[in-house]
């Protein structure tokens, strides 16, 4: 499995969930480079920031050759074409799909556990409060491990 990352190819799930908490620009503040797929950013129904760009993968019929999300299926194939790259993934059949094919891969509750251990928020439970009400959902035993990790 890849140790260090270049790049960092977003699913829709991770832009919809950081914008409806108003979150969006973690990624920019914690990444030097975001990159998503024509695929996402026409599921993602709003114009992206400009600090996000879009590519399309090259390898079409891999891609449709994926049992997931086209969403899902467009980031992984980027990431197969891409050298160094963290897939943000949310949904379990992607994150499936890229353990088999040995891509690095984080959630975006990964995300803002990173961004408080890098020191770009104080406290994740705000955030969490946040996301608690969207319709984004996740266990009390992830919730509790994310606490436990963050030292909250």
């Amino acid at each position: 499995m890849q140790k260090k990352y270049e790049v960092v190819i977003a699913d829709t799930s991770c832009f919809i969930l950081l914008e409806k908490i108003g979150e969006l620009d973690l990624l920019k503040l914690l990444f030097s480079k975001i990159i998503t797929t024509t695929t996402i950013a026409a599921e993602f129904g709003s114009p992206l920031p400009e600090w996000i760009e879009v590519r399309t993968p090259k390898n079409i019929s891999f891609q449709n050759s994926l049992d997931i999300d086209p969403g899902e299926a467009s980031a992984i194939t980027l990431a197969m074409e891409s050298e160094s790259s963290l897939l943000i993934l949310d949904d379990n059949k992607g994150r499936k799909a890229a353990e088999r094919f040995n891509l690095l891969y984080t959630g975006t509750l990964g995300i803002i556990l990173k961004a408080k251990n890098v020191g770009l928020i104080t406290s994740i439970k705000p955030i969490f409060q946040k996301i608690q009400q969207t319709n984004f959902r996740f266990s009390q035993k992830v919730l509790d491990e994310i606490y436990r990790l963050a030292n909250e």
